[in-house]
């Protein structure tokens, strides 16, 4: 089971009253479902691949509703054949609708009535459906943090961004062909989401996989850190090395203070040294204590004599 499905699993397991069942099933509907007509009138028709989010629209609908839904199994015969699950309300559709405010006198909503998110409870339980009806979220194990969620109406994506923002939820909206599609990538914002749906089994194996994901992040950053400090200091220590070099053999034509003859001789003795080793030994070699500027100011200072005595030469 991947990661979204075992969500949606947490998510479907989860009790609600009457007013939660009615933002959920208004989300699964708004997103997803089909309104059809035939001989006897007009009926709904709400199509998954997930036999739990198939179970869950089928108790909503027995719980709120008082109906009996029509409920199959199509195979499917392309390259998944994956089974489809198929709900289909015969009886009260028109009234159905009319209670989630989907459709009044003015026509088709494609977006939630106030009545359905006015409440924090309802509007959770509305971001609960709409997750179910289409939403995603990356496994934190494998890949970078992604959550989406994503409808063909614009004006319905815009609408659950807004919800989010209330719970300050940050989500984008971006186009893909002809779906409109909401997403965060922040992985503290994906685990809020995850605290929302009440989905806390989901919420800990994230947070896990996030803590250790981050964890070796940090130590991975640390370690190209000092590997590049050691580069560095390497290739410094080579070039003072050379300018030693070049003081030593033209020692008659210079004068070279006793301080900087100590720096040159640790030098010379630790060559992959960093300023603090170099300083440490300086100390114990010759009891000069010397900081970290001062040993820079040094080594400066023997870089400035070499340069000068080549541009004589």
């Amino acid at each position: 089971m991947s990661f979204t499905s075992e969500i949606k699993a947490q998510i479907c397991k989860e009790e609600v009253d009457r007013n939660q069942a009615r933002a959920q099933l208004c989300a699964l509907f708004q997103m997803r479902a089909s309104l059809h007509m035939n001989m006897s009138g007009m009926y709904l028709s709400y199509q998954t691949e997930n036999a739990n989010i198939a179970k869950h629209v089928f108790q909503l609908m027995k719980m709120v509703y008082d109906v009996n839904p029509r409920l199959s199994v199509v195979k499917n015969m392309r390259l998944k054949k994956n089974n489809f699950y198929r709900i289909q309300v015969f009886e009260k559709a028109n009234e159905i609708l009319s209670d989630l405010g989907i459709v009044t006198e003015t026509g088709l909503h494609y977006k939630p009535l106030n009545k359905m998110i006015r409440s924090e409870k309802m509007a959770r339980a509305f971001l609960q459906g709409a997750f179910l009806a289409s939403g995603s979220i990356n496994n934190p194990k494998t890949s970078n943090y992604h959550l989406e969620m994503s409808s063909t109406e614009q004006e319905l994506m815009e609408s659950i961004q807004k919800i989010m923002e209330r719970f300050y939820l940050p989500a984008k909206i971006v186009q893909r062909k002809k779906y409109f599609v909401v997403y965060m990538k922040a992985g503290d914002k994906i685990a809020d989401f995850l605290r929302l749906c009440n989905a806390s089994q989901a919420l800990f194996e994230f947070e896990d996989s996030r803590i250790q994901r981050d964890f070796f992040n940090q130590i991975t950053r640390l370690d190209n850190c000092e590997v590049a400090n050691e580069i560095k200091t390497q290739k410094a220590a080579k070039k003072q090395l050379a300018y030693i070099e070049i003081l030593e053999k033209n020692s008659h034509r210079v004068d070279i203070s006793e301080k900087i003859r100590h720096v040159m001789e640790i030098r010379k003795k630790f060559p992959d040294a960093n300023m603090n080793e170099l300083c440490e030994e300086v100390y114990r070699e010759y009891g000069d204590i010397i900081s970290k500027s001062g040993m820079k100011h040094r080594l400066n200072r023997i870089k400035t004599m070499a340069t000068s005595l080549e541009e004589d030469v």
